[in-house]
């Protein structure tokens, strides 16, 4: 029995050992060298390419109050449409304290200029019955009165909108009432009823109110390299999609290429503006109605150049050397090829296929990349 328990155990190191020698001896084999091969295709190329930005509104306004004060009433909503000239909230006056007293030391010396120029007149209107004075000098103290008068009723004015922010002979145009100084979209309200607010001056920017624009003239606005700044010419037409809405794009016009660049993660990019068309391409084609949204994170595609059927080939086909190109031309027989390292003039890439310009036909066949085999598969 331990004599047949011997032998199993050799046997099974011997098949072992014959198949590790088997594994090792085809590794050790030489591997046959396959080679893609390729036909030179006429086709249209075009180099494209793609800047990342935003939509927005080409005019946004800011509203902001003629007074300080505390909001008490708003009567919009952001997503509602205003005409210029429209309220969108009123404000409560909370006088400042320095012209509240001003006004107020405005209209006690006005009242005491009309009481004494009515008195002076009365005393010159007795002495002119009684043909005591001259006609100019009644009339002068009749103008002296009026003046006086005038002035009492522009002081009074004046302390109601310190006190008030509104008075009796304006109204209607009241500096406590926000109106909308543009016709379009509200997209913002950042404040609430019982928010203070300020006035726009020397010192700060005032309070926004509401931001409106118009909705419909919008632009894409992004930022493009310095290696592709050179390629754009305004007017260019552009591509524009929209992460948020999908399988549709808008159609657009480049308008406008920053001239200074800006240094973005260390590199230089222009700022670019293209005026987009409202009306969005479905992706069969169609036309369709869609509403934008200002803030849209977009891509622009821009075609930088392109070329009409052209002779190309795939560029992994191409051997760069130097400023100089080269492809390997397949001749030979089937059984056994040869390839020809032949120098060609290349043209536009689009990053898949290359132009050739001059030494190759369409008749002639590459040599592409090399694709490595076991001989015995």
């Amino acid at each position: 029995m331990k004599k047949y328990s011997k032998l199993i155990i050799a046997a099974i190191i011997g098949i072992i050992f014959l198949g590790t020698f088997v594994f090792l001896w085809q590794k050790s084999q030489p591997k046959e060298v396959v080679y893609n091969e390729f036909t030179p295709e006429i086709k249209d190329l075009q180099k494209s390419t793609v800047v990342t930005g935003k939509i927005e509104p080409r005019n946004e306004v800011n509203v902001k109050p003629q007074i300080s004060g505390i909001i008490t009433e708003i009567l919009k909503q952001a997503g509602d449409y205003v005409n210029a000239g429209e309220v969108i909230a009123k404000v409560k006056v909370i006088p400042d304290m320095g012209q509240l007293s001003s006004a107020e030391s405005r209209v006690r010396l006005a009242a005491i200029n009309l009481k004494q120029a009515q008195t002076d007149f009365s005393r010159m209107e007795e002495l002119y019955k009684k043909e005591l004075i001259s006609a100019d000098e009644y009339e002068k103290s009749r103008q002296t009165m009026r003046q006086a008068r005038e002035e009492k009723n522009a002081a009074d004015d004046a302390l109601q909108v310190v006190r008030d922010g509104v008075s009796k002979s304006n109204a209607s145009a009241s500096s406590t009432l926000v109106r909308s100084t543009i016709s379009g979209v509200i997209l913002d309200i950042p404040v609430k009823v019982g928010n203070s607010v300020i006035n726009s001056n020397t010192f700060n920017d005032g309070t926004t109110i509401a931001s409106v624009a118009n909705m419909n003239d919008l632009i894409f606005r992004g930022n493009i390299d310095e290696t592709e700044v050179g390629q754009l010419v305004v007017g260019m037409p552009m591509k524009i999609t929209i992460g948020a809405l999908q399988d549709v794009s808008f159609d657009a016009s480049l308008e406008y290429v920053s001239p200074k660049a800006v240094e973005s993660n260390g590199a230089n990019q222009f700022e670019i503006k293209a005026a987009v068309t409202a009306q969005p391409v479905k992706g069969d084609g169609t036309k369709g109605s869609l509403k934008l949204r200002s803030g849209y994170s977009a891509n622009a595609e821009i075609v930088l150049s392109s070329v009409q059927h052209v002779l190309t080939i795939p560029e992994s086909a191409i051997e760069f050397s130097g400023d100089s190109t080269f492809v390997y031309v397949i001749g030979g027989t089937a059984e056994k090829k040869t390839y020809d390292r032949r120098l060609v003039q290349t043209g536009l890439s689009d990053g898949v296929s290359i132009e050739i310009k001059k030494g190759l036909s369409q008749k002639e066949r590459v040599r592409g990349p090399q694709i490595v085999a076991d001989k015995n598969e």
